[in-house]
């Protein structure tokens, strides 16, 4: 088996075939990535060579790179070329995980996996941390957590949740949740999937291809509403679980929404449970409201009752860097969504508070910010750094701004301009290389710097 990309997946495949008794054939095109594999003790394959393929059973590909948009990788092409199968991790994953000790389980093992556009941390975390609280075994894999690769075998009863991105979906040659979960579809990753709808083509193969038992599945988007039409046999059927946070959802179906901060649970045309979101500081705005939703349905779907899930919830402190609660002093709220870097998640940001101090601004998206300006009515004035700061302020129009070029200015002048009942909001609709490694260090550095300055005033944030 040849393995192409050695970051944590492809480390974590060629681990997992040395393990299983195949001979992992491994290669990349970075020097560092061959040495640290070689150091492992993990053979090296060239595969730029005339006879690299002879022999190989399948190529196992890391999910970042391209197997046909905007081009094929010239390896992966090659194997296709010669007929060699390509897969990933996560095929490999649902290919190996039923294990011959499972015929003496009281309770199967079960695997949720969620997809979709935004939200798919917040929910995959939120449900692991649902199940856990309700004294389940649960592992949480894929994009968030361990590589799939790299977990335990389930015990009786186990749950593994699995966070997909649309370059997993696309390429594993099995998909077999027992639970699938969409949460909702935006225009992303469109260079590689060659436009929107063979974006949405990739989500839709867990469910198409893979067969869940049960389909959670966000229907506030058309796509959403025309998967879960090909899911449902009928309106009544309650393998299919819709889920809403901007209108009721009536019929005989099993349905979850959210609104007005009140997540409801309908079915057969009657309401049986209701929880107050509005309480969960971890949750806030109507975004982690559908992540919330999702994550009920999926507990539910598992077993649990709606009081167990409403003290899970109530106990989520919150993903990093995502809509992060960090601390509340003088009236004033600090919030980190370092991860929203474009227009459309800082918008879930914004759109979650009132009298806003934004802090905005790095290196800027194609589209840039105007997409905004209808929520500028949230923003009691926004601090531009980075890259993108001057272009920034000329596309939120009329709202008070200043150019703060760095962190610690924008934040300083935040702090010191912040009133009872502003919220000090990170969102910077824009990535972070310009100043920072990454959207992580980011928000550590806005992070530190909100403490720093709460301490010097006196003030725990607590």
């Amino acid at each position: 088996m040849a393995v192409l990309g050695l970051g944590r997946s492809g480390l974590a495949a060629a681990r997992a075939l040395v393990a299983g008794g195949a001979a992992a054939l491994c290669w990349d095109d970075s020097p560092e990535a061959r040495a640290r594999a070689e150091a492992e003790g993990l053979a090296l394959h060239d595969l730029s060579r005339r006879d690299a393929f002879e022999g190989v059973a399948a190529l196992i590909v890391s999910p970042g790179i391209p197997h046909l948009y905007p081009a094929p990788n010239r390896h992966i092409l090659r194997a296709m070329e010669e007929g060699v199968p390509v897969d990933n991790d996560i095929g490999l994953f649902f290919r190996s995980l039923a294990r011959p000790e499972w015929d003496r389980f009281e309770r199967i093992p079960q695997v949720v996996a969620v997809t979709g556009s935004n939200g798919k941390s917040t929910t995959s975390a939120l449900i692991a941390h649902l199940l856990e609280m309700a004294g389940r075994e649960v592992q949480l894999a894929g994009n968030i957590g361990r590589g799939v690769l790299d977990i335990e075998p389930p015990g009786d009863g186990g749950v593994v949740v699995l966070e997909l991105s649309s370059y997993q979906t696309e390429l594993a040659r099995a998909l077999t949740p027992d639970i699938a979960v969409f949460t909702n579809l935006s225009p992303d990753h469109l260079d590689r999937h060659g436009g929107i709808g063979g974006y949405f083509a990739a989500k839709r193969r867990l469910f198409a291809e893979g067969g869940p038992e049960r389909a959670i599945i966000g229907v506030d988007e058309k796509e959403g509403a025309y998967l879960a039409g090909q899911m449902a046999e009928g309106p009544a059927d309650s393998r299919l679980i819709r889920v809403s946070v901007t209108r009721k959802l009536t019929g005989p179906g099993w349905q979850v929404t959210a609104r007005k901060g009140f997540l409801a649970e309908r079915r057969k045309g009657r309401q049986v449970a209701s929880i107050d979101l509005r309480k969960m500081k971890a949750l806030p705005g109507r975004h982690n409201h559908q992540n919330a939703c999702a994550a009920y349905a999926t507990a539910r779907a598992l077993g649990l009752a709606p009081r167990q899930i409403e003290e899970g919830l109530a106990s989520f402190t919150g993903l990093p860097h995502r809509s992060q609660w960090v601390g509340e002093a003088g009236g004033v709220t600090y919030i980190n969504d370092s991860k929203a870097t474009n227009a459309e998640a800082a918008a879930a940001a914004l759109s979650a508070f009132e009298n806003i101090r934004w802090i905005a601004g790095g290196l800027g998206k194609e589209g840039g910010i105007e997409a905004l300006r209808p929520l500028m009515n949230r923003v009691a004035k926004a601090y531009l750094i980075g890259h993108s700061a001057r272009e920034f302020a000329l596309e939120i129009g009329d709202t008070a701004h200043e150019i703060c070029e760095d962190m610690p200015r924008a934040v300083a002048r935040a702090m010191d301009e912040a009133r009872p009942g502003d919220v000090v909001l990170l969102a910077p609709a824009a990535a972070s290389f310009d100043q920072y490694p990454d959207f992580e260090a980011r928000g550590e550095h806005f992070m530190a710097l909100v403490r720093d300055g709460l301490a010097r005033a006196g003030l725990d944030g607590s």
